[in-house]
């Protein structure tokens, strides 16, 4: 293991959980058992943008008892039609306001022109892995971090289409724009798993047969840019249908020992657990957290 991944495996690992607002009031109560208290919560960017209501005020409150993390899902980082300056801006409002301790997007496009009027897609669409786009990639991350002021965070997709003409590899072309800009990944393990699971031939169509490939894919990423990792379950499907990314489930076994194998690769990098649908309790949420925290530990001990 590299000595710097042994010293981040030295420090204690962040756990928190995506806010959604039927959790709102949970979040706001005071904590009977600090202990299992998770260290911080991860919100939509665009769920507070508008003028007025409650949604706001109620995440101020939060941050006041929890560090937030702040996950935008309009900017289109990959779009070759220009990033509107109102995207931008409404994102440093927010951020100026919650001051949170990451800021991430994805690494897709949203955004096109249409007989010569922006639209955004309403999906997060996949890219092309190809000179053309990082060339565009890096631009749009270099404006929307120089507008910000601070360092953006970038996921990666699940995709349900394999676009032909890619000239490199998912995270080549992602370790790339940290390279040239300075942003950093957040590695969404669910997310590999919905690709590898859907892209597999038939026969291997199964998160356990995806486990090995996941892996792998890890292997190639660099630890000094991993700046948070997500963790989500999805709905299994039926036989020869595709799996949907729709974080409706708990983290699964195959997961769980693939965040294990992430931990040790990269150190204890921060850690969200994305649920939202078929949402359990907070309690049984935060459960979930707590287990991420739970695995780092027992990594921290064998380490010392």
């Amino acid at each position: 293991m590299k000595q710097s991944v042994i010293e981040t495996l030295n420090n204690d690992l962040k756990v928190g959980v995506g806010l959604r607002h039927q959790h709102y009031e949970d979040v706001l109560r005071p904590q009977i058992n600090d202990a299992n208290k998770v260290d911080f919560v991860e919100v939509h960017a665009e769920n507070f943008y508008a003028e007025g209501g409650p949604a706001l005020s109620i995440l101020q409150q939060a941050s006041k008892l929890y560090e937030v993390s702040i996950h935008a899902t309009s900017l289109g980082l990959g779009s070759h039609s220009r990033i509107p300056m109102s995207a931008i801006t409404s994102l440093k409002k927010l951020v100026d306001t919650i001051n949170p301790i990451l800021v991430s997007d994805h690494a897709c496009f949203t955004w096109a022109k249409v007989n010569s009027i922006q639209v955004h897609s309403g999906d997060l669409l996949p890219i092309l892995f190809n000179q053309k786009t990082l060339n565009r990639f890096i631009e749009n991350v270099d404006q929307v971090q120089q507008i910000l002021g601070r360092q953006l965070v970038i996921e990666n997709l699940s995709s349900y289409v394999q676009l032909k003409g890619h000239q490199m590899q998912e995270f080549e072309f992602l370790q790339k724009v940290c390279q040239r800009t300075g942003c950093g990944l957040l590695v969404d393990i669910n997310n590999l798993f919905v690709n590898q699971v859907n892209f597999a031939d038939l026969a291997r169509r199964d998160e356990s047969c995806a486990k090995s490939s996941v892996a792998n894919v890890l292997d190639g990423i660099s630890a000094e840019f991993v700046k948070e990792i997500h963790l989500a379950g999805y709905s299994k499907a039926l036989p020869g249908e595709m799996v949907i990314d729709d974080h409706s489930r708990a983290v699964s076994v195959d997961a769980w020992q693939v965040y294990q194998y992430a931990i040790q690769h990269f150190g204890n990098i921060p850690t969200t657990i994305e649920w939202d649908n078929q949402l359990p309790s907070w309690n049984r949420l935060t459960a979930e957290a707590l287990t991420a925290r739970a695995i780092a530990s027992d990594l921290n001990w064998e380490a010392a």
